[in-house]
Order: C-alpha cells, then sequence, then structure tokens
C-alpha cells in the first residue's frame, strides 16, 4: 500500500502544474495511461515536474543508447536496488521496445552473475588490477 495518496484524474483536474506535467507524460508516451509513480510524486509537484524534466533527458531523448538498452540498464539497477515497481515498470517498457524472452531470461543471468561476482569480490576485498584503473 502506497504512504501517499495516489491522484486520481480528478484531483489533477484542479491542479495546473500536476496537469501540465500529466499531459506531457501522455502526450511524450502516446498513452492516456499515467502509472502510480507520476501519481503518488503528484503530491509534490515540484518534485514531479524535475523528476520528469530528468527521465525525459536520459530515457526519451535521444542519445548513443538505444530506447531498449537504456530499459535493460534500469532494470539491472532497479533490481539491484531492490525496486520492485522500478523492475515491473521497466520491464513492460522494454517488451515494449521489443525484448524477447529469450533476451530476459539472459538479462536476469547477467544480472544474477554479476550480483554474485560482486558479493564476492566485495567480501574478500580483491584489490583492483592496475590495468583496470585509467
Amino acid at each position: 500500500m502506497a504512504t501517499v495518496k495516489l491522484w486520481t484524474d480528478n484531483d489533477v483536474s484542479a491542479d495546473t502544474r500536476v496537469s501540465a506535467v500529466f499531459a506531457d507524460i501522455r502526450a511524450t508516451r502516446k498513452s492516456d495511461f499515467i502509472n502510480n509513480f507520476w501519481r503518488a510524486l503528484a503530491n509534490q509537484p515540484a518534485l514531479l515536474e524535475r523528476t520528469w524534466q530528468g527521465v525525459k533527458e536520459v530515457m526519451v531523448a535521444p542519445g548513443a543508447l538505444d530506447p531498449l538498452t537504456k530499459e535493460l540498464i534500469y532494470i539491472a539497477v532497479s533490481t539491484a536496488n531492490s525496486c520492485t515497481y522500478c523492475i515491473h515498470s521497466h520491464t513492460a517498457a522494454a517488451r515494449a521496445k521489443g525484448l524477447t524472452d529469450d533476451q530476459h531470461a539472459e538479462l536476469l543471468a547477467v544480472i544474477g552473475m554479476a550480483s554474485e561476482t560482486n558479493a564476492l569480490s566485495s567480501a574478500l576485498q580483491i584489490p583492483v588490477d592496475p590495468e583496470f584503473l585509467l
């Protein structure tokens, strides 16, 4: 259960700042769906505006990484941070961008292996090889 109110469309219509952000989310994503993440952030309009702007700059604007790769990275970081909401949200986004079942399975294998070897390296306090230092 959420620790804050999840704004309804009726709530949003009464606040011009939140309404403007929601309209931009809908236009940018070409969808009427506004997920619970944004509905929770609506409680703090400045945070909502700032976060949406950052998401657009990093995840939507064209860059050196393709959109699917960005989603895969988001899934990996969300897994490392134990953010169930983000894992589900960005897996759905990745699937919409073409993620196949085989790719998803391989991604999870990579995340699992990285978690295991990271834990071993941290526990053993292995020094970094000079050749790896730039």
